[in-house]
């Protein structure tokens, strides 16, 4: 398998942490170690444009999916081989429901980036019945990563004195502190 990650952000990420975890995913739910899977982070302007484009909704979004091959979890007795596809995440959208959930940017990130591939996978969260897998299982995904990396303690971090591109967004496009979900 491969993952490649991207960070065109001012945000300090541990890239290899990313990439374990996208393999890691990728294994549980059965995909070919064959298959390749990009991990992009933005700012909140190309995921916005992004948001636009493909969704046609206005402002900076958490995380977006861009499957490739359409592949499906295997079934246990064969993987599925091809190439994942995309996500593209926003850490500063993901800091702002991180403080909101209470917990820290990174877990945030790689919730979003197990959600980014679940949608990859065909999963998604239209319905209430759907939405209970899809946050089901990236719930049981995560947690289960968390136990096997004991200490692992990686932080997203930003340098000293960065300033806040969520809010400059906002301020740029008149949204009022509103962002996308």
């Amino acid at each position: 398998m491969s993952v490649e990650v991207t960070n065109e952000t001012a945000w300090q990420i541990d890239g290899k942490i990313f990439s374990d975890l996208g393999v890691w995913v990728m294994s549980q739910m059965r995909v070919s170690t064959q298959s390749d899977l990009t991990i992009m982070f933005v700012d909140p302007d190309p995921i916005a444009q992004l948001h636009m484009r493909w969704m046609n909704l206005e402002g900076p979004t958490d995380v977006m999916s861009f499957p490739m091959d359409e592949l499906r979890p295997g079934d246990g007795g064969t993987e599925m081989e091809g190439v994942l596809g995309d996500i593209v995440l926003c850490p500063w959208v993901a800091a702002q429901q991180a403080l909101a959930a209470g917990h820290s940017t990174m877990e945030e990130m790689m919730l979003l980036t197990i959600h980014g591939i679940l949608h990859l996978l065909g999963y998604d969260h239209v319905t209430p019945e759907q939405e209970r897998q899809m946050f089901g299982l990236q719930r049981q995904l995560l947690l289960t990563f968390f136990a096997l990396r004991q200490g692992a303690g990686a932080r997203a971090t930003l340098p000293a004195g960065t300033p806040d591109a969520l809010a400059e967004w906002d301020r740029e496009h008149a949204a009022g502190g509103k962002t996308a979900k």
